[in-house]
């Protein structure tokens, strides 16, 4: 299922919690080689995973992280205006556009889980009356941007090579959540039904 969850809702959840940041970690620190903080609970966390951040989170049956991403107001900190101002040209801030970062898969999650997330994001940018996400991605998540049918408007990219780097802005559209549901198997009002299960009444542990 599609979880949307705020950092501290997120702690009501701890097998979820534990299992996402340890995935978080395997993945940027353990495969990818990123320069980032694991703690000693094998936990990744940064400075961005505060009170502002909403999770979109698969949860699977079992109640552990399938896969994630993290989206904060650009209103307030973001990564890619005190990092990446350089990839995107100029800082980004606008109370309609939401960053997005840290998208995650845990190492055994089944392929459609990528279009579930993506799924998630296009349906909370629509909740919540947003135009665009921005964030920054490597040239491997080209081709998944274009297998998914939704591509984000490149502002601009550093690097070459394997190394290049870019950042972009995904539009939301009505039209794109019901084209991702179709590619998650997953029934077209999925994630609006999660959305406001999560954000229409307390959740309980």
């Amino acid at each position: 299922m599609i979880r949307y969850l705020t950092a501290q809702s997120l702690a009501q959840y701890p097998y979820l919690q534990d299992s996402m940041f340890k995935d978080r970690a395997h993945q940027f620190s353990t495969r990818l080689k990123w320069d980032v903080s694991v703690d000693a609970n094998g936990w990744e966390q940064d400075n961005y995973d505060t009170d502002t951040a909403i999770y979109a989170i698969w949860q699977r049956k079992d109640g552990r992280h399938g896969g994630s991403m993290r989206f904060l107001p650009t209103t307030g900190a973001t990564m890619i205006n005190d990092h990446f101002v350089h990839v995107a040209g100029h800082k980004i801030v606008d109370k309609n556009i939401w960053e997005t970062t840290r998208f995650c898969l845990a190492p055994d999650a089944p392929g459609k889980v990528t279009a579930a997330l993506m799924l998630a994001g296009a349906e909370l940018g629509l909740a919540m009356g947003l135009s665009h996400s921005v964030g920054v991605f490597d040239k491997r998540m080209i081709r998944i941007y274009r297998t998914l049918q939704w591509s984000p408007k490149v502002l601009g990219t550093a690097g070459k090579g394997r190394d290049a780097i870019s950042a972009g802005l995904w539009t939301f559209d009505k039209i794109v959540p019901l084209r991702l549901a179709r590619l998650a198997g997953l029934p077209s009002q999925f994630a609006a039904h999660c959305w406001q299960r999560d954000q229409g009444r307390p959740i309980a542990a």
